[in-house]
């Protein structure tokens, strides 16, 4: 069997997107996605001071998904949101360092 309708397109780790873009994958106002860099929930260790110049990868993304779904889906404040967020992704590297270390 034979597959002809393959697939072709860019891996997002290999693009950056800009605010803007962020901001439209998120379904979002560009102010939303800056608002959250100056509060240092979004973009890491990006300098937010240039918002016109920065650039987000796929883990950026699906952050920002997250966040939003957070604020919308429950309710919460951005202040909340932050740190289930951060809460949730310190609980996967922990999940993550046990299995390294063989305990399930």
């Amino acid at each position: 069997m034979t597959l002809n309708n393959a697939v072709s397109g860019v891996l997002i780790d290999q693009v950056a997107l800009s605010v803007e873009e962020l901001a439209r994958a998120c379904d979002v106002e560009a102010e939303w996605v800056a608002r959250h860099v100056r509060a240092g929930v979004l973009g890491g260790d990006i300098d937010a001071s240039a918002l016109d110049r920065l650039q987000f990868g796929s883990a950026d993304l699906v952050r920002a998904r997250r966040l939003l779904s957070l604020e919308s889906v429950f309710d919460a404040n951005e202040d909340i949101a932050a740190l289930v967020l951060d809460l949730g992704d310190e609980i996967h590297r922990l999940r993550a360092r046990l299995r390294v270390l063989g305990a399930d």
